[in-house]
């Protein structure tokens, strides 16, 4: 047997067991299969950079330094002060009340946004965030839900990290302050979990997100360099939009890397669904999908490389993806999508067009894949962590 069908052999047998775990338990029984404590070095580039330090806390910023992806020089408030938000209860959208989220937010400064206890935080109008902040939930069970949630809009150097973000619903017609100097009426939202709306260099790392109205993240308008990290995604239809419109040009620039996140149950389409633009697609794990994982239309470029597709048992929903032409596929034959290392699993297959050839991905390349192989230890922590002071997380 040559050495390439011993190693395809062994990350067969690898993940035919983790294929009985993600079909029974999802990424809880995934985690119990590793143990208790899924250890701090895991081939996550991401987690590897700031995990294993028993003082994270003390040291957060450092997770500033660690992005990778497009979205990799997003420094969010990393050379700003801290800012506590002590306050779940009074969010004022007008005039926003000293140790609420919503305060932190708006500033003109950089800022570094931390916790100082459990919180659920239920937004009355969206929330509007200003350039150069980093929003890191570490250390407390911090939830913006049932109600308004995340705008990002013609801003830059942004940094969500550890919260829990679900049932968001459109809120609007509404004046809501988005600098400490200006406020203005709001048109209604969609009801997205996180909205990014010509933002640029943003990164959204070990959130899980939910059952929202809209997406759960959409990036729109111009928006670019961007990354999607290690987020627990489930139990939602239209999970990631990724360009406005056909005819709005102007998304051709994106970029955006999707990666080491869990598309889990109860997820049906949109895993992205991406327009114009280049997409990193890389090292996540799918599985399941009402619809399919990962569409497009109007000739976006999608590297997908070193994932983990796991169908479900409908046989008609076996494929990954989904080419949207009103010409069909005398139109998107020609769209540059490939599938490079993907393990598929229960029937998946990936239906791939275009060029083959490495050239033509530079622009939606933006990190080196890890072995699909690896993906049952680096995606086990997707979503919130459970991080504890005083002890690596």
């Amino acid at each position: 047997m040559s050495p390439l069908s011993l190693s395809f052999l062994l990350i067969l047998l690898c993940f035919s067991s983790a294929y009985s775990t993600w079909s029974s338990g999802g990424r809880e029984g995934l985690r119990r299969q590793l143990g208790d404590e899924v250890p701090c070095r895991t081939g996550n580039p991401i987690d590897d950079c700031w995990r294993c330090d028993s003082d994270w806390d003390t040291n957060r910023k450092v997770l500033a330094d660690c992005g990778i992806g497009f979205g990799r020089n997003a420094i969010g408030g990393r050379d700003g002060e801290f800012y506590v938000v002590t306050d779940s209860d009074n969010d004022d959208p007008v005039n926003p009340i000293p140790g609420t989220l919503r305060h932190a937010v708006v500033q003109d400064v950089p800022l570094w946004i931390v916790f100082d206890h459990d919180m659920v935080i239920n937004l009355k109008e969206e929330l509007i965030m200003n350039s150069y902040k980093t929003i890191d939930g570490r250390g407390f069970n911090v939830q913006i839900g049932n109600g308004a949630c995340i705008t990002i809009q013609n801003v830059s150097n942004i940094i969500i990290h550890g919260i829990y973000i679900h049932g968001c619903v459109p809120t609007g017609n509404a004046i809501v302050r988005d600098r400490p100097d200006h406020y203005g009426k709001r048109g209604i939202s969609d009801g997205d979990g996180i909205s990014i709306f010509g933002g640029t260099d943003v990164w959204i790392d070990h959130c899980t997100l939910a059952d929202c109205h809209d997406g759960l993240i959409d990036a729109v308008y111009g928006s670019t360099l961007i990354t999607i990290s290690n987020n627990y995604m489930l139990d939602h239809n239209e999970v990631m939009l990724m360009g406005h419109s056909d005819d709005f040009l102007i998304d051709k620039k994106m970029q955006v890397t999707i990666a080491f996140n869990y598309f889990g149950e109860g997820l049906v389409q949109r895993m992205p669904r991406c327009r114009h633009g280049y997409f990193h697609i890389v090292n996540n794990v799918y599985t399941g999908w009402e619809m399919y994982a990962i569409g497009g239309s109007a000739n976006p470029t999608i590297n997908s490389q070193g994932n983990v597709f796991i169908a479900g048992d409908d046989n008609s929903t076996k494929e990954v993806t989904k080419h949207e032409s009103p010409v069909g596929y005398k139109e998107w034959k020609n769209w540059n999508w490939r599938s490079d290392g993907d393990l598929m699993l229960n029937g998946a297959y990936f239906k791939a067009s275009g060029q083959e050839a490495p050239a033509s991905y530079s622009k939606a390349s933006s990190m080196v894949a890890r072995p699909a192989s690896l993906l049952t230890a680096i995606t086990a922590s997707a979503g919130v962590l459970n991080c504890q002071i005083g002890k690596a997380c």
